[in-house]
């Protein structure tokens, strides 16, 4: 089996990329913000490192990873912050596998076959008491035509209403769901939080970071952002961080916040 070629890869993220900035004349001038950390579960340092950044911070939201090794971990943390939104983070890309290898084989995958898969993994979360408001994929595998015909078949099957965006919001909007006007993601530390704040577009942000406390237990999982999670963990809960929120009129807010609409 070939594997996905790159060229076709980077274009499709170009388009992802580009098409919010052609959106945004219609989002008004007001900026609101989701603050979402992904990957919680992950570890029982990451659950707790997200935990403190929503509550000294300025994280509002996360997705949680169903099948991680801190999963019962992070779900008594959750049921003891409610005010923590709570998306899925849901999971195609097996540990070990190389990243074009692996798109390669997904792209073959019927989206029924996926969409199996992922509800597997909303059901596991919800078994577990907890309300979830949105979904996203690891890897940004929604990406992909299949993939995302899946992902809108599990929103509309559990009743979840945003999805993170992907290239177009077109594909979403048309089956009822929502998306947010613009996404954004960089590795952050405290000098770049500043500068994206203040280059915030107008209309309604969605913000995926990776924080989490570094510790030994992360060592030892196979991801690739491992110190830098502490980085962000600092830059997300700098003093500076919701002052300039305010300077700069951005508004703080949730995907369950939003309701129906952006």
């Amino acid at each position: 089996m070939g594997a996905f070629p790159r060229r076709d890869f980077l274009k499709l993220l170009a388009a992802w990329a580009a098409t919010p900035v052609l959106e945004q004349a219609a989002s008004g001038t007001q900026r609101r913000l989701i603050v979402n950390a992904d990957d919680f579960g992950l570890t029982r340092g990451v659950c707790e490192g997200i935990v403190y950044a929503h509550r000294n911070g300025i994280v509002t939201s996360t997705s949680i990873l169903a099948d991680a090794a801190a999963f019962d971990h992070g779900v008594e943390l959750l049921r003891a912050t409610p005010s923590l939104d709570l998306g899925v983070h849901l999971v195609l890309w097996p540990d070990g596998m190389s990243f074009f290898p692996f798109l390669g084989r997904v792209m073959k995958w019927p989206s029924e076959r996926i969409e199996r898969e992922f509800s597997r993994q909303v059901e596991k979360v919800l078994a577990a008491g907890l309300k979830i408001s949105h979904l996203d994929t690891h890897k940004h595998t929604h990406l992909y035509p299949n993939v995302m015909r899946a992902v809108v078949a599990v929103a509309r099957r559990f009743e979840v209403r945003w999805v993170r965006r992907a290239a177009t919001a077109r594909g979403i909007h048309r089956h009822g769901l929502c998306t947010a006007d613009h996404f954004r993601t960089e590795r952050l530390d405290r000098r770049r939080l500043r500068q994206a704040i203040r280059s915030l577009q107008p209309g309604l942000t969605e913000w995926m970071t990776h924080c989490g406390y570094y510790d030994a237990e992360l060592e030892r999982v196979s991801t690739r952002l491992k110190r830098q999670r502490q980085k962000e963990l600092e830059a997300l809960t700098a003093p500076e961080a919701r002052a300039l929120l305010a300077e700069c009129r951005v508004e703080l807010t949730t995907f369950a916040g939003c309701g129906s609409r952006a």
